[in-house]
């Protein structure tokens, strides 16, 4: 990792330090997404098992994971995952629960009824990655916000290996958590699926979860055809940024920053700190903890673009992160949540040294599935929201017509759109008539 120093850097060098890895959209990669997705609307399953067997190896005679799968699966989880799966599940739900949009209604002037009722989405795909690691905490993410939406249907997506199994403890998880069917399907071709419908797999409504740089294009594609699929969010790699003061135990924070490395080459970790000496330890932290890491190699390649920063003061730190705009954000300071206020951009918040980032993947009850690359300048991660449509309703008696009714047509007028102030007008005509 490179140690900076903010305040010795130009605009340029500044520029650099906050930048994020490029992700991958090369006119290859668009094209080569296009075309799949093109073959997947013509040929449905045929191109689905061809697509699979190509990229996966594994030859299919179905498509959907069979109730015996299931079965067989359950046996192969230990009972300690098995328990840590239904805490976190448990956990997720509460915090979904309570958090989720609720219906209301009031009454903005006499006779003059607003409502805001729910309406869930009725089908919802779900993809998980398959990867060098099972993720059943990606399964817990989407399935439990979208059951406790009242989607009518969850269907998921996840590769099958060269046997043509799907990972046991994904597919546990999917039926703790009440997905209705699963597929072996993996890469662009499964968001293709589930996005247009195929033979087998139906057409879903929103597509949600993670994947590598063909599966954001294809999220990216889909979402943008007026007959595809919406998607939860815009993605890129996964980041964490750590704001730590000079109290801050280096090998917290090291381990905070590997632990977002580990996720794939092209995650970035940062850490701002004012403290030299916290970032010297960090250092030698670091190196001590990759040389027990299976995955170091992979969290080296990481830390090649990521940063130690040193700036002059926390707040500057903030100021930075803000702009940024990270994914993860780790507060590991003394009274952490006096710095709260101040953070306007961020994914997910963690607050002290005793709130790891690693929680919030797992089972603390918050959403793992956030914006990356800087989207949360804008945008919130996935909750019960993001299953469910908010529709609004008015309701005007007679006498709230006559009430509001004045106000509608003079801005209607004022925007020359005089079919807007005849159609109030026509029925207030007609209220004056009854009452004379």
């Amino acid at each position: 990792m490179k140690w900076l120093v903010w305040n010795e850097l130009d605009a340029a060098g500044r520029a650099a330090a906050l930048a994020r890895p490029a992700q991958s959209q090369s006119e290859e990669l668009v094209a080569g997404v296009s075309r799949l997705i093109a073959q997947v609307r013509a040929d449905g399953d045929a191109t689905l098992r061809a697509l699979t067997r190509r990229y996966d190896g594994c030859e299919l005679a179905s498509l959907q994971v069979s109730a015996e799968e299931f079965a067989a699966a359950e046996p192969q989880v230990g009972a300690q995952l098995r328990a840590a799966i239904a805490d976190a599940r448990d956990r997720i739900a509460a915090f979904h629960r309570a958090g989720a949009p609720a219906p209301l209604r009031l009454e903005t002037a006499p006779g003059v009824v607003c409502e805001r009722v729910l309406r869930p989405l009725q089908r919802v795909g779900l993809y998980v990655p398959a990867g060098t690691a099972p993720l059943p905490s990606t399964v817990l993410m989407l399935a439990v916000p979208a059951r406790l939406a009242g989607c009518a249907e969850v269907i998921m997506c996840t590769p099958a290996n060269a046997r043509g199994e799907c990972d046991p403890v994904v597919l546990y998880a999917a039926k703790l958590c009440g997905v209705d069917r699963v597929f072996k399907l993996g890469g662009a071709q499964a968001i293709a699926a589930m996005a247009y419908g195929s033979e087998s797999v139906p057409r879903c409504d929103k597509l949600f979860g993670p994947g590598n740089a063909w599966v954001t294009e294809a999220k990216r594609q889909v979402a943008a055809d007026a007959h595809g699929a919406a998607i939860d969010l815009p993605a890129g790699p996964s980041e964490v940024l750590v704001i730590a003061d000079a109290a801050a135990d280096a090998d917290f924070v090291a381990a905070d920053l590997l632990s977002q490395a580990e996720h794939g080459s092209d995650s970035q970790a940062l850490l701002l700190t004012p403290s030299a000496a916290l970032i010297a330890a960090v250092e030698a932290a670091l190196e001590r903890q990759l040389g027990v890491l299976p995955r170091a190699a992979l969290a080296r390649q990481a830390l090649a673009h990521s940063r130690l920063i040193q700036t002059a003061d926390l707040a500057q730190a903030l100021e930075l992160s803000n702009a940024y705009a990270p994914e993860h954000l780790i507060l590991n300071v003394e009274n952490a949540r006096s710095w709260l206020d101040g953070v306007s951009n961020a994914g997910s918040v963690f607050l002290g040294a005793w709130s790891p980032e690693a929680v919030g993947d797992y089972c603390s009850g918050t959403n793992h599935v956030l914006p990356t690359y800087g989207y949360a300048r804008a945008w919130s991660g996935v909750s019960v929201a993001s299953f469910v449509k908010q529709v609004t309703v008015q309701e005007l008696s007679p006498a709230g017509l006559r009430g509001i009714g004045p106000c509608a047509q003079t801005l209607a007028r004022a925007e020359q759109l005089h079919a807007h102030e005849r159609a109030v007008g026509l029925r207030l005509e007609k209220l004056a008539e009854k009452a004379a």
